[in-house]
């Protein structure tokens, strides 16, 4: 990993005998100048997903307002592979000035490292939390032929009939695979995993009743549901989405304990400087915060989070702490 600009210089200072208050001052007046410098060139976003997925949707609504608020060209990357490792792993590796961004998600930001045998970084330690950006109402859905209309019916039919329900998945250790295995484990389930190579061989399996279940994100079930082949029985989040507000949370329907949010998030190599790390906290922050830009979200099956970079710490950490004993107690690895 690249040390960070003041370490760097810190050390040449070292090496030239500068210590004490001198060698403070110069850190502090180096500081003070990467900061009023940045961005001296364009920013790069590494998105770990194809183009026109939701997680480059909102990337390059992110990017096209930045430019504007910084005066530096926003370069999205797409950089898709390995769950998301292989652009995390870049900008891990890269000059922590600012200039290199990731804009990841639950997996290379939180599950990755209990997957990955041989992960290349950690996301708390390899990264400076900038700001949490949006999330997806993850929602477990059904087909339309299956009698459950509710959370609370569909336990009580899977409960009736253990191992005859099947449920879908996008693929081994997907978040879609790790909520239902949480669910199970609340609930005394036993629902067997039919794992599939992404989300449209998932969905239509539920369609077809192949599979009886799936959890998603709403935005990739939404026409189904519409046209009436699929429906939603709950969203595993702390509240309801203001993408979905007719859906009833997991909570209200006496599941209190089952909250799987489906969050993006900008990060930036560690040890970049702190006040380059405000700037875009605030830049980015502002963005999510115009009306505009909640509407094209929301269009888009994504409601805007914005907060502290300590908030997504934060965040980042509890996933981690929750879907670590799940993918340890189920000896999972990806496909």
């Amino acid at each position: 990993m690249n040390p960070s600009p003041l370490v760097w210089l810190r050390s040449i200072m070292v090496r030239a005998g500068v210590t004490g208050c001198a060698a403070l001052a110069l850190l502090g007046a180096a500081a003070g100048a990467w900061a009023q410098d940045f961005p001296a060139r364009p920013i790069r976003l590494l998105v770990p997903t194809p183009s026109g997925s939701s997680v480059d949707i909102a990337a390059r609504l992110i990017a096209e307002r930045l430019r504007e608020r910084v005066g530096q060209p926003v370069l999205v990357e797409n950089r898709a592979g390995a769950g998301g490792t292989i652009a995390a792993a870049e900008v891990a590796r890269a000059a922590p000035d600012g200039h290199t961004l990731f804009v990841g998600f639950n997996g290379p930001l939180a599950t990755a490292p209990f997957l990955f045998a041989r992960l290349s970084y950690k996301p708390l330690e390899s990264f400076a939390p900038v700001i949490a950006t949006v999330s997806q109402p993850h929602v477990l859905v059904v087909s339309a032929a299956h009698p459950a209309r509710t959370l609370g019916e569909f336990i009580a039919a899977a409960q009736a009939a253990p191992g005859r329900f099947n449920y879908a998945s996008v693929g081994n250790a997907s978040a879609s695979h790790l909520t239902m295995e949480l669910l199970k484990e609340r609930t005394g389930l036993f629902i067997v995993h039919i794992p599939y190579n992404g989300g449209p061989g998932a969905t239509q399996s539920v369609v077809a009743g192949d599979t009886q279940a799936l959890f998603t994100a709403l935005v990739n079930v939404k026409p189904l549901v519409s046209a009436g082949r699929l429906k939603v029985l709950g969203i595993a989040e702390a509240r309801r989405s203001p993408a979905a507000p007719e859906v009833p949370t997991f909570a209200e329907q006496g599941l209190a304990n089952l909250e799987a949010p489906l969050f993006n998030a900008i990060v930036a190599p560690a040890g970049t400087v702190p006040t380059i790390i405000a700037r875009l906290n605030r830049e980015i922050g502002a963005i999510l915060a115009t009306e505009e830009v909640r509407v094209r979200l929301a269009q888009g099956g994504m409601d805007v989070i914005g907060g502290s970079p300590e908030q997504l710490a934060a965040l980042m950490r509890s996933e981690a702490l929750k879907w670590q004993p799940v993918i340890e107690r189920l000896g999972l690895r990806p496909d």
